[in-house]
C-alpha cells in the first residue's frame, strides 16, 4: 500500500518537473498550446521572465516531492511528503481561485489525491 502513495507522489512530481520545463524553458512554444485561449498569444513574451519565476518555484515542489521519496526513516518521509503536497495543494487552489478553475483539477487535486494516501496508507 506504500508503494501506492510513493507512486502518487511521484506523478505528482513529474508533473511539476514538466510545469518546471513549460514555464522556464518552452513558455513561448509549447506554453502558448498549453494556455492557448487563457492569455493572448502576443503576452507570451513580455511574460517570460515571470514564467521562469513561476517554473523555478514548481520545481521547488518536484525536488520536495522527490526528496520525500528517497528518505529512508518512514516517519520523516512521510512528514516531508505531507508538507509539499499541502503546497502544492494549496497553490492549486489558490490557482484555481485567482488565475483559472481548471487549476484545481490539474493541479490541487492530484496533491490532494496523493496527500490522501500518505496519510491513510503509511
Amino acid at each position: 500500500m506504500q508503494l501506492l502513495s510513493q507512486i502518487a507522489i511521484a506523478i505528482v512530481a513529474i508533473e511539476h518537473l514538466y510545469i518546471l520545463w513549460l514555464e522556464m524553458f518552452a513558455w513561448e512554444t509549447r506554453g502558448k498550446k498549453v494556455f492557448k485561449g487563457a492569455m493572448r498569444e502576443e503576452l507570451f513574451a513580455p511574460t517570460k521572465v515571470m514564467a521562469a519565476n513561476q517554473g523555478l518555484y514548481n520545481g521547488f515542489l518536484a525536488a520536495g516531492l522527490i526528496w520525500s521519496l528517497c528518505i529512508a526513516d518512514v516517519a520523516w518521509s512521510r512528514n516531508v511528503a505531507v508538507f509539499f503536497l499541502g503546497c502544492v495543494a494549496v497553490a492549486g487552489t489558490y490557482g484555481a481561485a485567482t488565475a483559472g478553475r481548471k487549476i484545481l483539477f490539474v493541479q490541487a487535486l492530484p496533491a490532494l489525491v496523493a496527500l490522501a494516501l500518505v496519510l491513510f496508507l503509511q
